[in-house]
């Protein structure tokens, strides 16, 4: 092979690598839930293309609101899901909603949309 075919199989198989690695591998450590009142622990997501956080650090054993503020009119993003706890929320647009939940086990929780598009995590300590 000559050398350019060969620098353009090697940038190939970077591109492909990043590619999973950004899409699959990163994850990110998460933000901590804010102390709130009435023992909640709150914190506020943005929904445009995904959510941002998409990892929220709480305790376990204590209650937890998450306010979701979507800000786009994607059909995907009209809904979150917790599996885990049973829950859903419609989200409509430019609006806040609360969800509230009693996670009481240690662990990492997901939350979608209907499609799976847009992932998070709910990462519970003890």
């Amino acid at each position: 092979m000559t050398p350019d075919r060969w620098f353009v199989l090697v940038s190939g198989v970077a591109l492909i690598g990043f590619i999973i690695w950004f899409f699959w591998m990163n994850r990110s450590l998460g933000v901590r839930a804010s102390q709130a009142s009435g023992d909640f622990q709150e914190a506020m997501i943005l929904v445009k293309g995904g959510y941002t956080p998409d990892a929220i650090v709480v305790r376990a054993g204590k209650p937890v609101r998450l306010n979701f503020r979507r800000e786009e009119t994607a059909s995907c993003s009209d809904k979150v899901i917790f599996a885990d706890f049973n829950k859903s929320a419609e989200l409509p647009t430019g609006k806040t909603v609360a969800v509230e939940l009693l996670p009481k086990e240690p662990g990492e929780y997901p939350f979608t949309c209907p499609m799976g598009m847009f992932r998070g995590r709910l990462i519970v300590e003890g």
